[in-house]
């Protein structure tokens, strides 16, 4: 059995809420493992805390470059926010979009390419960027969406300029409606995912690992509820339909008009489209979501230093 530190106990209760003797236990019982000690805080009804939040901390700018009906978003990170404010590095991840656009969208064939005007590979010219600004900077992550015929909406939460800021959204439309009145839906759609973070597009496109996670913890309260096994069931179900209304696009209230769910409101705007309107796919990447920035002590540090 794996030893439990106060540092695990401490990076549990962050990410859970819940109180230390409970993250003690919680880790006690599933072996030092904190996905599972915040699943089974979740199933005890002590923590309602999601496995992956917590905080992220990484800098930098999340860039997008559209094209005719596809579109690309990058994150390009940073050491710190005064670096991500500086113009040479704006206009390197500005660039890095506009590569990108003309790959596949995987961070390798971005980083693979040409960077205009450099003769350098998009990998070297983030080196020698490194190099003038004095600052350890990364392709982190892209996304790119494409659609036959139709168009994919872009929207940049917290903009700092012209494609460049700390939220990036595509949103992919297919639909041989006028383009104007898709992009008008789309924008909003795309508003609508910066603000909810659905996981996907419909319920059936939820990935398989998250849903049977959620069943087991749905499973797991049930149980502790003490309701017979068939009851159980029953109540394991209703929360199920419950979760995928609430993380398939889709199936939620629409933001911009809570009367509607996403797929009537998009229904309404064909009617201005003058076509059908399939959503086909989303991208979204939010600045540092899942990276943690490796916190110091500066007390400590004085301590250390002054002792020599």
């Amino acid at each position: 059995m794996s030893t439990i530190t106060a540092a695990m106990v401490k990076e549990l209760r962050e990410k859970s809420g819940a109180g230390m003797m409970d993250c003690k236990k919680a880790l006690a019982e599933t072996g030092g493992d904190m996905e599972a000690a915040i699943d089974w805080l979740r199933a005890k009804g002590i923590s309602k805390a999601d496995k992956k939040s917590g905080r992220t901390a990484a800098e930098g700018l999340i860039g997008i470059a559209a094209g005719d009906a596809e579109a690309v978003v990058v994150e390009v990170n940073s050491e710190t926010d005064f670096v991500a404010r500086n113009d040479a590095f704006q206009q390197l991840v500005s660039g890095i979009a506009e590569v990108a656009l003309g790959t596949d969208g995987s961070v390798d064939a971005i980083a693979a390419a040409a960077y205009p005007k450099s003769g350098k590979s998009v990998a070297d010219t983030i080196k020698d960027a490194i190099g003038t600004i004095g600052e350890n900077m990364t392709l982190r992550r892209a996304t790119k969406l494409s659609v036959g015929s139709g168009v994919v909406a872009t929207y940049m939460h917290n903009a700092v300029g012209d494609g460049l800021g700390k939220l990036g959204v595509l949103v992919a439309l297919e639909s041989t409606g006028d383009k104007d009145a898709l992009n008008a839906i789309g924008r909003q759609v795309a508003m609508h995912v910066a603000a909810t973070n659905p996981l996907a597009v419909r319920p059936e496109e939820v990935d398989a690992e998250i849903a049977d996670r959620e069943r087991s913890v749905f499973l797991e309260q049930a149980k502790e509820s003490g309701k017979p096994a068939a009851i159980a069931e029953k109540m394991v179900e209703g929360r199920m339909r419950k979760f995928f209304q609430e993380v398939a696009l889709l199936s939620q209230q629409f933001v911009i008009n809570p009367d509607l769910t996403v797929e009537q409101a998009v229904k309404e705007a064909e009617k201005d489209a003058g076509a059908p309107i399939k959503v086909v796919a989303i991208g979204r990447l939010a600045l540092g979501e899942g990276v943690e920035k490796e916190e110091s002590d500066f007390a400590a540090e004085v301590a250390a230093t002054a002792k020599g």
